[in-house]
């Protein structure tokens, strides 16, 4: 009943996505990062599904901490953009959050803190991404400061890569560098590996590893990557055929009529658009699947619908399945052609749009 619309998910995928993880980083434990609603999967339903597995989560800030907890999640959960203001510290540490700290005065805000039990302090390091982080020269004295106070358990040293997904990369080479040389002689975990680290830079594993988009299936590589290529897919985004029609050569389509027919074509009306989060960059030529067979968008994508060429398929007719992208169709695919990343794919993909859950 209803509209066709809906993204599928599968929570399978997504748990051997995250052991695929820890088994390439034998020994080290893994956050399973399920920031922005778990990369639009939804955060509580995959952290119920991995909490058995997990060794923690990571979100980026309290609020999403907090519906985890809501949901009747016990596992730690990493704050990884760390706190804005005071007023969090005590409900960090009554909820067993972890937090990033990633400039000086929040060692002055923890220092002034009056806590019901110490907090676990995962220390940033800007080695190069120049967005959040301890100066290196600073690092040292910052990591002394915290492990001084009372109110801090365990540090973990940590950093983030601006260029992993690039595998000839000297930037990153640079990041792990100036690391490697601001830690000297402090004895802390470290965590450096995001996904694109956890599947091609096996250095970085270290004793706590990130996996954030790998988990829910998509490569962070633009180039084949063997490791990327065991990934399961965990989100199939789909709809159905719900109009057709004949359209003669000189004939155009859709709003702007950017897309003129050379040939008589046969058009299907497809009940998705920009509304439900599928890019209005997905210009004429995007691969869809249509009742299992590869197809193109022709027209610009509008708010509730967009338009495909039905021409040369067998057997399509209303109600004819279609797949944005999942199992058919790789995210990555549909993200070079939209002139974006499977990061705002995944996202972007509505509320209106309902999540059908597989769980085994």
């Amino acid at each position: 009943m209803g509209r066709a619309a809906r993204a599928v998910i599968n929570l399978p995928a997504i748990l051997n996505n995250y052991r695929l993880a820890k088994s390439l980083a034998a020994g080290a434990k893994a956050v399973a990062v399920v920031k922005a609603d778990a990369y639009g999967h939804g955060a509580t339903r995959v952290a119920r599904f991995l909490e058995a597995d997990a060794d923690a989560f990571g979100v980026a800030c309290i609020e999403e901490a907090m519906e985890l907890r809501a949901a009747g999640i016990k596992k730690p959960i990493l704050l990884l953009e760390g706190f804005f203001t005071a007023d969090e510290l005590p409900v960090i540490a009554e909820q067993n959050f972890w937090t990033s700290l990633h400039r000086a005065e929040q060692v002055e805000m923890i220092r002034n803190a009056d806590l019901s039990t110490p907090i676990n302090v995962w220390l940033k390091m800007d080695s190069g991404m120049h967005r959040l982080g301890i100066e290196p020269e600073h690092f040292a004295d910052t990591y002394q400061q915290l492990s001084s106070l009372s109110q801090v358990n365990e540090v973990v040293l940590m950093s983030h890569l601006a260029c992993a997904d690039e595998l000839d990369s000297s930037h990153t080479r640079h990041q792990i560098d100036t690391f490697n040389s601001a830690v000297i002689g402090i004895d802390a975990p470290h965590s450096i590996a995001n996904s694109p680290a956890t599947l091609a830079w096996p250095e970085l594993h270290r004793d706590w590893i990130r996996p954030g988009l790998m988990m829910y299936g998509a490569s962070p590589f633009s180039e084949s990557v063997e490791t990327a290529s065991q990934l399961q897919c965990a989100m199939t985004l789909e709809t159905e055929v719900i109009a057709i029609h004949t359209i003669q050569p000189g004939e155009s389509v859709g709003y702007g009529a950017t897309f003129t027919c050379e040939r008589t074509t046969k058009v299907g009306t497809v009940a998705i658009g920009y509304g439900d989060g599928y890019s209005r960059h997905a210009g004429s030529g995007t691969p869809v699947f249509v009742n299992g067979q590869r197809t193109h968008i022709i027209g610009r994508v509008s708010m509730d619908m967009c338009t495909v060429d039905l021409t040369d398929l067998q057997d399509v007719s209303v109600g004819s399945r279609v797949e944005l992208w999942g199992s058919e169709l790789s995210v990555n695919e549909v993200a070079e052609h939209s002139g974006t990343i499977p990061y705002t794919l995944f996202t972007g993909v509505t509320k209106r749009v309902p999540r059908v859950y597989i769980e085994s």
